[in-house]
């Protein structure tokens, strides 16, 4: 029976075939296996085609198109799982496929007609192969340079420690011999001075024996008239021995010591060379920044490079070897180029281009070109540039500063020189959950508001500086309480500017005026002052996870770390522009490893140390794109180690993973920040910040 005549039988045929509840069909004939419908077999899909052939043929018995009629039956017989014969030669199997003409096919067929279609069909793929060759065997010279070079810098390097080590060893023999010999000279010196004592008592008491012998022998022996004769002589000498002063007090001492500190020496020896290297690779690494296709004549330009290895992971230190060049038309180069290395798998590339025209960029990471270099640069005059509304330029004083400043315009973030509709921002898409406050000096107003800071009980408090108070709110903007009496004794409060919450609730207040930290209960009663002598102009404050109170003093340019008794732990940093150096730093925070984190605000940076105050890593530049700054005041930490950071002269929050690349930042476009100064994560989650020019703080939803 036809089963192409009988769809029904070969329904049941496949339903026999497949086991039951089965999810998947196998095909009999290639075995490739198909997900079936909801439903089942039943719900299979129907061969139209197949379908409509039949029933053309089917609509005439005395079929005039013999090929159709050898089709159906090679269909028919396909369908019913038999063999199919070969049209061309008799009792052949058609076993094989030709692509070329799209048909079945004997063995026979592959030695006729059809041979040249395979030959041409392997002949492509195997030119595809060849063309393979030469890329695979410059990556197989490539490895195998690197490998080289591996090996060579290895030798390199040991015979380096080879001979510093030896250089130790002769310098240690030399510090050895120079030791003994000063020794030597040291006890030659004392025994001279004892060896001379020494001969002048021996001499002393040889005159003193032999003059109490002969006088004892004479006394004894000798006759009268013999000890008359003597005697004027004897006596003389007596007398002279008798009152003659001998060196019987040591003129020397036996005190010579050898004192060798080998403890601190022993530690260095511990530490001594540090071997440099990163798993950094030029092909998944990125450069960001417009600086990489754009740039104005005249002015510096910075791009970040950041590293990642194989695996397209982030490298997280630094010391990678990173190239920069920037060539004209003419292969010449144009630019100088500094790299500068974040020290966190990071680095900063700038230079600054004295002419218009078009340049390429070349970074090499280990001789590697970076992924997407060169790049097309195109320099243009600043006065080429389409002038718009956020391109308005913008002068910067510090905030802590005794006069006002021009009041800038309140933006998301500046716009790009070559602004285009494609959306270049990163948003982290938040909004402004709700604002507290106004210009005034009443209750839940404000007058240059600075510090915020939050505590795990719900409470959000804020250091409202020109009222010289300190006021509370709940996470949901309800005012609670305001406490500070205006003045300079203990307890009083003349500006405060920063403002922390300790593990027992305590209320910890950075007075910029009165040069210390008062510390008040969570009611608002002053509790001590510390830091008072120390601090010249303490502006942020923060608690970290030993109860140590970190206050940052933005006069002096340095941090204090003290116990909550106010003894002094240890202090850091100065006035300059190095890595353990600050210009007018401002804020600070601690994250889950204890570590410092500090906004440097004319440094334009944000700088990490250890609890001790070691330097770690520093990140950011001056300038407006993103992970740069124009001022950095208030930082936080989330609970994954984020670093969100007030950017105070671009009017934006920006946020950057814990090794300070950065990663978006908040949208404040609904409600523009102007001038944003302390910031803070609450209790629930959502970031706090003191909007000090609007006079007011604002609550962002924060996506964790």
């Amino acid at each position: 029976m036809d089963v192409l005549s009988h769809p029904q039988h070969f329904l049941l045929c496949l339903q026999n075939y497949i086991p039951p509840q089965s999810l998947t069909l196998s095909c009999p004939v290639c075995r490739q296996t198909s997900i079936l419908p909801e439903k089942g077999v039943a719900a299979l899909q129907n061969n139209f085609f197949i379908t409509n052939l039949m029933e053309v043929l089917q609509r005439d018995p005395e079929c005039s198109q013999p090929e159709a009629c050898s089709v159906l039956e090679s269909v028919s017989a396909a369908a019913a799982g038999k063999p199919l014969s070969c049209p061309n030669h008799e009792g052949k199997v058609m076993e094989f496929y030709c692509e070329s003409c799209e048909t079945a096919m004997c063995l026979d067929c592959t030695e006729g007609e059809h041979r040249e279609h395979h030959k041409a069909a392997l002949k492509n793929q195997l030119d595809a192969i060849h063309n393979r060759l030469p890329q695979l065997t410059a990556a197989i010279e490539l490895v195998n340079e690197i490998s080289q070079q591996l090996t060579e810098r290895k030798n390199e390097a040991v015979n380096e420690i080879n001979m510093t080590f030896e250089e130790l060893e002769r310098a240690l023999h030399q510090r050895k011999a120079a030791i003994i010999t000063d020794l030597e000279n040291i006890c030659s010196t004392k025994q001279k001075v004892l060896q001379a004592q020494l001969s002048s008592l021996l001499q002393g008491k040889e005159h003193i024996q032999s003059s109490c012998s002969f006088t004892e022998q004479a006394l004894n022996h000798g006759s009268a008239t013999e000890v008359l004769l003597v005697q004027k002589q004897m006596s003389e000498r007596v007398s002279a021995l008798a009152c003659h002063d001998f060196p019987e007090r040591p003129h020397e001492n036996a005190h010579l010591d050898c004192q060798i500190e080998t403890e601190g020496l022993r530690r260095s020896i511990q530490n001594l060379g540090v071997l440099l290297t990163t798993g950094a690779v030029g092909h998944t690494s990125v450069a960001t920044g417009e600086g990489l296709r754009h740039a104005l004549v005249g002015q510096h330009v910075t791009v970040t490079v950041t590293t990642k290895d194989k695996d397209s992971e982030l490298v997280r230190t630094g010391n990678a070897v990173l190239r920069a060049e920037i060539t004209g038309q003419d292969g010449v180069r144009a630019a100088e180029v500094e790299v500068v290395d974040n020290k966190n798998g990071t680095y900063e590339v700038g230079y600054t281009l004295k002419s218009e025209g078009e340049y390429s960029f070349s970074l090499m990471l280990y001789g590697q070109p970076v992924r997407g270099s060169p790049f097309r640069l195109r320099a243009i005059k600043p006065s080429d540039v389409p002038q718009s509304p956020d391109d308005v330029k913008r002068r910067v004083k510090s905030p802590s500063g005794t006069g006002g400043h021009i009041r800038q315009k309140a933006v998301r973030r500046p716009s790009s020189m070559y602004s285009t509709t494609k959306k270049k921002e990163n948003p982290i898409e938040d909004e402004l959950i709700y604002r507290v406050g106004s210009r005034g000096r009443e209750k839940g107003e404000f007058t240059n508001l600075q510090g915020i800071s939050a505590s795990i009980n719900g409470r959000v408090i804020v250091a409202d500086s020109n009222n010289q108070c300190i006021q509370v709110f709940t996470n949901d903007g309800q005012f609670k309480a305001r406490f500070g009496v205006r003045g300079r004794s203990p307890g009083q409060l003349q500006r405060p500017t920063g403002v922390a919450v300790d593990t027992n609730g305590d209320i910890i207040v950075a007075d910029y005026d009165n040069r210390w930290i008062s510390i008040f209960s969570p009611d608002g009663k002053f509790k001590n002052k510390i830091g008072a002598g120390r601090l010249m102009g303490p502006k942020g404050v923060a608690v970290d996870r030993n109860g140590h109170i970190i206050a940052v003093d933005n006069k002096a340019c340095c941090v204090f770390i003290f116990q909550s008794n106010g003894k002094l732990v240890t202090k850091f940093g100065a006035r300059g522009t190095s890595d353990r150096q600050f210009a007018g730093p401002h804020f600070v925070a601690v994250n889950n490893k204890n570590e410092i984190v500090v906004t440097d605000f004319h440094n334009h940076s944000v700088k990490v140390y250890s609890a001790d105050g070691e330097f770690l890593f520093k990140f950011g530049s001056h300038g407006e794109g993103n992970g740069q700054f124009n001022a950095p005041t208030g930082v936080a930490v989330d609970v994954n180690g984020n670093i969100i950071v007030a950017d105070w002269g671009n009017s934006r929050i920006q946020v950057f993973d814990s090794s300070g690349s950065f990663l978006s930042y908040i949208n404040t476009s609904a409600d523009p920040l102007y001038g944003p100064q302390g910031l803070a994560l609450t209790s629930d989650g959502h970031v706090v910040v003191a909007d000090s020019g609007n006079h007011c703080f604002k609550v962002y939803r924060y996506l964790q």
